[in-house]
């Protein structure tokens, strides 16, 4: 009599996987996209200097798929807020007064 196994969980497959540049180039691309606020080709033209030729259409798709994940490996870095807040004294003027 045959005993039945479950099957093993198939393993997770990099987001990077099946991209021609390494992660660390991607990843990169992307920071100094969101980071900087670089347009697409300055971050081309970095690159360049540093001997990746890739084209910014590919940083766009890049900043597009990879910004998401990103920011979810990031949200739990992000600093606690807390219940007390300061506030600078401060006046608003309403009608003139």
């Amino acid at each position: 009599m045959r005993t039945h196994r479950p099957h093993p969980a198939p393993i997770a497959r990099s987001a990077f996987a099946g991209f021609r540049f390494p992660h660390d180039v991607i990843v990169l691309a992307v920071r100094w996209y969101l980071r900087y606020g670089l347009s697409y080709r300055d971050i081309e033209e970095l690159l360049v200097e540093r001997g990746v030729e890739v084209d910014h259409i590919t940083i766009y798709r890049w900043v597009q798929r990879f910004t998401p994940l990103l920011a979810d490996a990031a949200r739990p870095c992000r600093h606690a807020l807390g219940s007390r807040w300061w506030v600078d004294e401060t006046y608003v003027r309403v009608a003139g007064r």
